[in-house]
């Protein structure tokens, strides 16, 4: 049997969704029995050994469906389910002023979350597409007149991606679920 892992993501235009897809991808070369679920679509995670979250910020805030999640499975993302994180970086020039910032912005959100003690957090870019925002972005002039820009490393993501199965510790099994 393989272990099982949950790779769920919060999502407002689609980034956060296609690196969770990569990193869902990645894992399962190692051998893992993955699930890749919206994290608003997630209500049971019994089954599951280990979980990694995609959680994308928002005006300085995790996404709001990463905040509900947190709190709606906090009794189960505790140390017998080892949990690792990535969030979307930078999406204007990629300085390293920009990086400094989001990893304050997310250092911030977690402290939020006591409890909650990731394996690992991964920063990978961000992409901007003013024509594809979503609302309220949309309704920003200073965002709606930004070029668009892609600055995920697809190459740096699976990296980190197959350094998980060692940090997750995922159990050597994946039992079935239950059929309701």
């Amino acid at each position: 049997m393989n272990a099982c892992v949950l790779v769920s993501y919060a999502s407002s235009s689609g980034s956060t969704r296609e690196i969770a897809t990569v990193v869902a991808e990645t894992l399962r070369t190692k051998e893992l029995t993955v699930d890749l679920e919206p994290m608003r679509a997630v209500r049971e995670m019994s089954r599951y050994s280990a979980v990694v979250l995609g959680i994308p910020l928002y005006l300085l805030r995790w996404h709001g469906d990463a905040r509900r999640f947190l709190a709606r499975h906090q009794a189960l993302l505790g140390p017998d389910r080892p949990t690792a994180v990535f969030t979307g970086g930078p999406t204007q020039s990629g300085s390293e002023e920009e990086w400094a910032g989001v990893r304050d912005q997310v250092a911030q959100e977690i402290s939020r979350y006591p409890w909650f003690k990731p394996v690992s957090i991964e920063f990978v870019g961000g992409r901007l597409d003013p024509d594809h925002l979503p609302f309220p972005y949309n309704l920003l002039p200073a965002l709606r007149s930004q070029p668009a820009r892609d600055l995920r490393d697809w190459a740096a993501i699976r990296a980190w991606a197959t350094t998980l199965p060692d940090l997750l510790r995922a159990r050597p099994e994946c039992p079935v679920a239950e059929s309701r």
